[in-house]
């Protein structure tokens, strides 16, 4: 593994942490090759700094390690090792732990060390000396055998209100052994942007070690707490991807990112990277096995997302009107929800993001108008389930059902035996053009039964449909009439390996619900391969 070009000190570090302090939110854990494609994503969108765990802690993270010398190639990113001090009492050449961070043979070693004077003395139940000789020897030994050293001041705002002497003083120790870094860290997350701002404001004038910023969200100030300490004087923020990390997370990576580069003119990446952050965001999600927050700032889906009308119409004149920066610079795209709240510009917007003009067909886009707020009305919604909006639109714009196919009926039967097994069984009468088929299908409940019966009968005439995957199903009872004569919304995502697409159903009867949102999705996706291109 070479290493990128050395940044300066004097420059602004983008350091992220999501392998170390984001792998700590509930319900991640990382197999090494995750963390080995993890840290190709973030180089890949220019951070400075990846802050890949701690080894000899960690065998996962020793292994990383070991592994990210043979196999990764860092474009832009500079690989660091995570660790303690060394251990009370103990000589620093003596200590396993430090000596595993010199095996991990990264150019950069972040350390912590405790700042606040209660935590030196009832968690290491060791004196305030001794915890600054740690701190000294530890850096000053690592800076000897070639290593950049940062050290995190951990609980540091807590313990600045306690005591304001303690925590500068380990800064400057930890400076004149060497250190490049000083990191502050708000560790309980209990700070407000006020409080960061004047503290590591008057910090910055009683140390000379560079000052970092390391904010947990338990406030929900992660991100302006990170902000804050930039306006204060910070040249290092450490963030974690989508803001993961223990309890409520970290400062958002994303977040940070659009902010500062976009809002305060810190140039933190390369700008052709800045159009990936949608990119990476998600793919780091998918690695964590986690749904992509989509109302996430800057990269979620929702993001650039309008529902009302009265910004639909203030969009048609000019989309900067209600998108704080244009949608393209981060990757993003803004959409146009189509909802109860919709007026003709909502839905003539989103019509044109689908490919139609319905502003030159005021008739179609009136009935259109009409029949979104009329199904809405009764629990239908197109807000997630474009292509049943679509092919809504294409019926109103022939006056007439576009499909390539037409159901005569339907009918399932379930029947429990005697054994305890309960089978579903369907049956499928379709039409396409002068054929009749009637199909039988079987399936592990209706609607898998449904969706057999249906493929059955078009799968002569539409080989293609082999390629459909059904890839969720969502139910939801509308609100109104409750127990079991509620209304019931079926979502149904469907992809043939290429694109994906949502249909939804309503209906009183839940198998009825489904097999709109079934036909929906089979007939739409004929009409995107065979069907009449949208003008």
């Amino acid at each position: 593994m070479s290493e990128p070009q050395t940044p300066a000190l004097d420059e602004f570090h983008l350091y992220d942490t999501t392998l170390r302090d984001g792998a700590q939110r509930e319900g991640i854990s990382y197999s090494v090759s995750d963390k080995l494609a993890v840290t190709r994503l973030l180089d890949s969108l220019g951070v400075g700094f990846i802050e890949g765990g701690w080894p000899g802690a960690m065998p996962k993270d020793t292994e990383f390690f070991a592994r990210a010398r043979d196999e990764i190639e860092l474009k832009h990113a500079l690989l660091v090792a995570f660790g303690a001090t060394r251990k009370a009492g103990v000589n620093v050449e003596d200590d396993k732990q430090v000596a595993a961070l010199l095996a991990a043979q990264t150019p950069v070693v972040t350390i912590v060390a405790k700042s606040d004077v209660r935590h030196v003395r009832d968690a290491l139940h060791t004196t305030l000396d001794e915890n600054l000789a740690m701190v000294r020897d530890t850096v000053s030994y690592l800076v000897a055998n070639g290593r950049r050293v940062f050290v995190d001041c951990e609980h540091f705002f807590d313990g600045y209100k306690r005591d304001p002497e303690y925590g500068v003083t380990l800064l400057e120790v930890a400076a004149d052994a060497g250190a490049e870094v000083g990191v502050l860290c708000d560790t309980n997350g209990g700070m407000l942007p006020s409080g960061i701002h004047r503290v590591v404001t008057g910090v910055g004038s009683r140390t000379s070690l560079q000052l970092g910023i390391h904010c947990q969200d338990d406030t929900a100030c992660a991100v302006a707490n990170t902000l804050a300490a930039v306006e204060a004087g910070a040249m290092h923020v450490q963030c974690t991807a989508n803001g993961y990390g223990e309890r409520t997370g970290n400062a958002d990576l994303f977040s940070v990112i659009g902010n500062l580069q976009l809002k305060m003119g810190r140039q933190v990446l390369p700008d052709e990277s800045l159009k990936d952050m949608v990119r990476v965001s998600h793919a780091i999600a998918d690695l964590a096995n986690l749904t992509p927050d989509t109302h996430r700032a800057y990269v979620g889906s929702s993001a650039f997302s309008h529902k009302a009308g009265l910004h639909a119409s203030a969009l048609k004149v000019d989309p900067e009107l209600y998108n704080h920066i244009d949608p393209s610079l981060v990757g993003g795209d803004m959409r146009v929800l189509v909802t109860e709240m919709a007026g003709r510009a909502s839905v003539e917007l989103k019509g044109r993001e689908l490919g139609f003009d319905l502003g030159a067909e005021p008739e179609v886009l009136t009935e259109v108008v009409k029949q979104v707020k009329d199904r809405e009305a009764n629990g239908w919604t197109f807000e997630a389930a474009d292509a049943s909006f679509e092919l809504l639109v294409r019926d109103a714009r022939a006056r007439a059902k576009v499909r390539d196919f037409t159901v005569e009926s339907w009918r399932v039967i379930v029947e429990q035996a005697a054994d305890g097994i309960v089978r579903s069984e369907a049956t499928v009468k379709v039409q396409v053009g002068s054929d009749r088929t009637v199909a039988v299908g079987e399936g592990n409940g209706p609607v898998n039964a449904l969706d057999n019966a249906l493929r059955s009968a078009l799968a002569t005439a539409f080989p293609e449909l082999e390629k459909f995957e059904l890839t969720d199903y969502k139910v939801r009872i509308v609100e109104g009439v409750k127990g079991t004569g509620a209304v019931t919304r079926v979502l149904v995502d469907t992809t043939d390996g290429k694109a994906d697409w949502t249909t939804v159903g309503v209906h009183e009867n839940v198998i009825a619900a489904s097999w709109m949102a079934l036909e929906d999705a089979v007939a739409y996706g004929l009409l995107g391969m065979s069907g009449p291109t949208p003008q």
